[in-house]
């Protein structure tokens, strides 16, 4: 049985999919399999996918007969088809340090849901570090978690269904269940809110990742730096005459209790005219 089964969802944004697979391919811990699974993906990245594959085995695709607008779905059909002891999440605009799958490996051996550390890089706010408390947000890039703990036709509901985060519902059905959790203090991912960045769907941009995966290779003690310098609280980027400030998103798109927010998040990412 292969250690462990990383599960990268994707929709239509074929260029920035190296970067985040290359991340996964630079581990430590080398006995993984990697599902990169669309939801219904009609641009190029089955092309670029399968030719990663053809150089690495371990990778393969998967893609949904239809758009589901939710990655909860890719999530479920990725853990239907897993071979791994445990499952690890990588958002297909993030990145890993070589590092993640071996500290989640390391603390599954004591619990069955491990949560690392990510640092959070968005162009309105400081680097922030997300949190290792499972009533906060904590993105599926930082957490795994053992095989089996629930069905996986049930394992992720869509934000519609649970009307709140998708990983924020499944933590919780986790604890509510009796699982053991592990927490890594370390810095293990980097993690590019879409709903901080408008249209990215529209536009497909890839700079950062590259610029990022470029430093997590060539900087042996960047995890660190990056622990040291970010906070745990949102501090607002200065900015500087003469230049406009990113757009955000309306408030009303961060409550998924109230209707019409899972629509305003989707016209701010660019999926909705």
């Amino acid at each position: 049985m292969t250690r462990a089964t990383v599960i990268i969802p994707t929709y239509n944004w074929a260029p920035v999919l190296p970067y985040s697979i290359g991340s996964v391919l630079d581990q430590t811990l080398t006995d993984f399999e990697l599902l990169v699974v669309g939801d219904g993906c009609t641009d190029e990245s089955e092309g670029v996918v399968r030719d990663i594959a053809r150089q690495d085995s371990r990778v393969r695709w998967i893609n949904l007969p239809e758009n589901t607008r939710s990655q909860s779905k890719p999530n479920n059909e990725g853990n239907r088809q897993a071979r791994g002891e445990f499952v690890a999440y990588l958002g297909h605009d993030d990145l890993w340090f070589p590092s993640h799958l071996e500290v989640l490996s390391t603390l599954l051996h004591d619990a069955q849901v491990a949560i690392s550390r990510a640092v959070i890089m968005s162009p309105q706010f400081a680097p922030m570090l997300s949190s290792t408390n499972p009533d906060g947000w904590i993105p599926p890039t930082a957490f795994g978690h053992v095989q089996g703990l629930r069905s996986a036709d049930q394992l992720w509901r869509t934000a519609q269904e649970a009307r709140v985060e998708p990983e924020h519902r499944l933590l919780s059905d986790f604890r509510e269940g009796g699982a053991r959790f592990g927490f890594g203090e370390v810095v293990t991912a980097i993690k590019f809110p879409a709903l901080h960045r408008k249209d990215v769907y529209r536009t497909r941009p890839h700079a950062e990742q590259q610029r990022w995966l470029r430093r997590i290779r060539s900087e042996p003690l960047l995890a660190k730096h990056l622990q040291e310098r970010a906070g745990n609280t949102p501090q607002w980027l200065p900015v500087l005459p003469g230049l406009v400030p990113p757009e955000i998103p309306t408030a009303a798109a961060f409550d998924l209790s109230q209707p019409g927010a899972f629509e305003l998040r989707r016209q701010f990412k660019g999926l909705d005219p």
